[in-house]
């Protein structure tokens, strides 16, 4: 099924498919204010001093050896502590932390004020009772972390143990370096993750989140360093950060909804990406997602929503906008058919379906020839798909780019180029 601006296709676009800010903005009028408005401001002779909880306080002495105890000892006592506590990490210091769980509930508006360097463990053994978290935060409401510190995953050692860089090692994953889990009202602001052991940065089952001018970067080679992963979260927003990373800058995957990518510089990496969905079969769906006003240069991929076939649920209501690429291998690209095997995967009849799906004021190079191009599914084919003012040239004046659509209903507006035929 392949229809190229056709009249009714573009009624329907028009007609139904919403924009994620006017979405939200309707039917959740809560979103723009994520957490609670602040008390009426006091004088500064009038405003009591936070209390605060230094690691250094209880045992920590950054000096190479493991500080997990002493860190752990002074999160108890700042999470039981009066409201506004701070939790701090002195600066022009190097902490070491085995895997090591923050959890809730606490006293509200608790803020942890990481000035110096938190560094992994270099020791995989430590994490033979969880491979896949490092740093965890769960269970917390109301909750800050910020302060221009960083947070140095020493991943290394996980990269060369990758099945993706060395064949001959099994695919059983490494750590997430940072995970936000169960949390309601989270504020992340002015931090830096570095060389994670994989994911960068994970916010998975939470609501309400704001994570601003954060720096999360690794090396174009390393295996799976996902900058900003969104799992089953919503009403998140990320917004005014850069992402250099192996992997995704940004991925968004099942049970998310409501979800702002605004003001993002991504590359090297693998671009701004929904799913994979509906991997074993799977049910999943993402909803009122809004990519705006994002740079990604020399990346993988640009803007992409991918799926297993198999898999079942949807990807809908999602805008790409205002976005520029440089060099960009896959400008645009839905993929309905995802395998992540060396082996062909087989073809089946069901898929994740994709609809309402807006392109709009999207320019740059694509380093390929192909630089639009959805692969949908026979059998759920992609759905009121709009093309609106995309401009995408080769790069370096190597020819023409082409778009390659199959079983698409899409339409378009203004000027499109390249364009399906």
């Amino acid at each position: 099924m392949h229809l190229h601006k056709h009249l009714m296709v573009l009624l329907v676009i028009l007609g139904s498919t919403i924009s994620c800010s006017s979405y939200i903005n309707h039917h959740h009028p809560a979103f723009n204010q994520v957490l609670p408005a602040p008390p009426r401001t006091l004088l500064a002779q009038d405003q009591p001093q936070p209390q605060q909880f230094n690691v250094d306080d209880y045992g920590a002495t950054a000096n190479g050896t493991d500080d997990s105890q002493a860190f752990m000892e002074a999160w108890r006592n700042a999470c039981n502590s009066s409201n506004g506590t701070e939790f701090v990490v002195p600066e022009n210091k190097v902490y070491h932390l085995k895997p090591i769980t923050f959890s809730g509930p606490c006293n509200p508006n608790l803020r942890v004020k990481v000035y110096g360097t938190i560094k992994a463990s270099s020791h995989r053994s430590d994490y033979d009772e969880d491979r896949r978290h490092w740093i965890t935060f769960e269970d917390l409401d109301n909750f800050f972390v910020e302060g221009g510190g960083t947070i140095n995953g020493n991943g290394r050692i996980w990269w060369i143990k990758s099945c993706k860089v060395d064949d001959t090692q099994p695919c059983i994953g490494a750590p997430t370096a940072l995970t936000f889990r169960n949390c309601k009202n989270l504020r992340l602001n002015n931090i830096r993750i570095k060389n994670p052991q994989q994911i960068h940065l994970t916010i998975q089952n939470s609501t309400n989140v704001i994570a601003s001018n954060l720096r999360v970067i690794a090396p174009a080679n390393s295996p799976n360093t996902d900058g900003f992963h969104i799992s089953g979260s919503k009403n998140v927003q990320i917004m005014d950060s850069i992402a250099r990373t192996g992997d995704d800058c940004v991925s968004i995957v099942n049970g998310s909804s409501n979800v702002v990518i605004r003001k993002i510089v991504c590359g090297p990496g693998h671009g701004i990406s929904i799913g994979s969905l509906g991997k074993n079969n799977s049910e999943d769906f993402v909803s009122n997602v809004l990519v705006d006003k994002v740079v990604l240069t020399n990346t993988t991929n640009g803007v992409r929503i991918k799926s297993w076939q198999g898999g079942s649920g949807y990807a809908k209501n999602i805008k790409f906008q205002n976005i520029i690429m440089r060099n960009v291998t896959n400008p645009i690209i839905v993929d309905q058919n995802y395998c992540d095997r060396k082996e062909a995967c087989p073809e089946q009849d069901s898929a994740v379906q994709m609809q309402n799906v807006v392109y709009r004021n999207i320019r740059g190079t694509s380093n390929s020839e192909v630089a639009i191009n959805f692969d949908c599914s026979k059998t759920f084919p992609c759905r009121t798909i709009l093309l609106d003012n995309i401009v995408l040239n080769r790069e370096g004046d190597e020819g023409d780019t082409k778009a390659s659509c199959s079983n698409v209903m899409l339409a378009t507006r203004g000027e499109v180029a390249p364009n399906c035929e």
